[in-house]
């Protein structure tokens, strides 16, 4: 059978989702599922265009691992995962939220990229062991081991995970609110005792360098640091990134910040901040492209601030 675009674009989500995973940057994870259509275009003979597709999409992420390791050791300061929009209008990325959220995608960096692989194709996308060790060229006793290794370093680590819901939002728009007035009482409540903030700037935007742990050391970076140095006329949007509620802030028509919120009951456990610019391609796509014509960033509220 030769190659079909109508059947390419059937599976398109589930490659991206894939590769996503794997690679916790969205503009590559786009890079390979290309690459993996120019290679299908190309072929003969595919007697399954998912088996043959999946397999070429997690072989170019494993080669990928080749040449990125030292990149991601080398990164300067934290490294976070590229955010996605996600949530029922973004069109992004398979289900299973738990698996694409930050605390996930940064725990999976632990395991060698083969681990990563087998893990998510067993456990996040449902393929059989017989598929699995097609795919990557293991044998079937291999991956069952390379999985139980996988899974066994996942369960003990593996982060609570609430879904972005009504709830989450209020108590995002209240932080946002606590902060701009610089209520210290409000956000002493709303966040954890142990509560952690991480920043990501990538040498190429001031962040916060190394994680910042409990309530009162993230209560005075939120005001000495982020505050202080927001803009003016910086505008926002709450929506779901990764799966949970966060904020978007943008400058005139470029995104500035990504404030990504992980909740744990009714309070605010983990704040990851990406400022590194060179993340912000693929979600400010996704932002703009579900906005009508005609559309500004004007039509966004401003976070009124009260001076401190």
């Amino acid at each position: 059978m030769s190659s079909d675009p109508v059947l390419f674009e059937r599976y398109r989500l589930l490659l991206f989702s894939i590769a996503y995973r794997m690679l916790g940057s969205a503009m590559d994870a786009e890079d390979i599922v290309q690459e993996a259509y120019l290679r299908y275009d190309h072929a003969q003979d595919v007697q399954s265009a998912k088996a043959y597709l999946t397999t070429i999409v997690t072989r170019l992420c494993l080669d990928y691992w080749k040449s990125a390791k030292t990149q991601r050791e080398c990164y300067f300061g934290t490294w976070l995962p590229e955010p996605i929009l996600t949530g029922e209008s973004s069109g992004a990325i398979a289900e299973r939220h738990e698996s694409i959220s930050m605390a996930f995608l940064v725990l999976l960096e632990n395991l060698s990229p083969l681990e990563r692989a087998i893990f998510l194709l067993r456990d996040v996308f449902d393929y059989s062991y017989a598929e699995i060790a097609a795919i990557v060229g293991k044998s079937e006793a291999n991956c069952r081991r390379y999985f139980r290794r996988a899974r066994l370093f996942l369960m003990e680590r593996r982060p609570r995970f609430e879904p972005s819901s009504a709830e989450q939002k209020k108590l995002v728009e209240s932080f946002l609110q606590a902060v701009a007035r610089g209520d210290v009482e409000s956000l002493t409540h709303m966040l954890a005792e142990d509560a952690a903030l991480y920043g990501d700037g990538g040498g190429k935007a001031q962040a916060v360098l190394q994680p910042l742990v409990g309530r009162k050391a993230v209560i005075r970076f939120l005001f000495l640091e982020v505050y202080r140095l927001l803009p003016a006329d910086v505008h926002f949007e709450i929506v779901e990134v990764n799966g949970t509620s966060s904020v978007l802030f943008w400058r005139q028509d470029n995104l500035y910040l990504v404030m990504n919120l992980a909740l744990a009951g009714n309070r605010i456990k983990t704040i990851r901040n990406i400022l590194n610019p060179d993340k912000f391609t693929y979600i400010s796509e996704q932002f703009l492209s579900g906005k009508p014509d005609g559309f500004n960033m004007d039509q966004l509220p401003r976070l009124e601030k009260k001076a401190l």
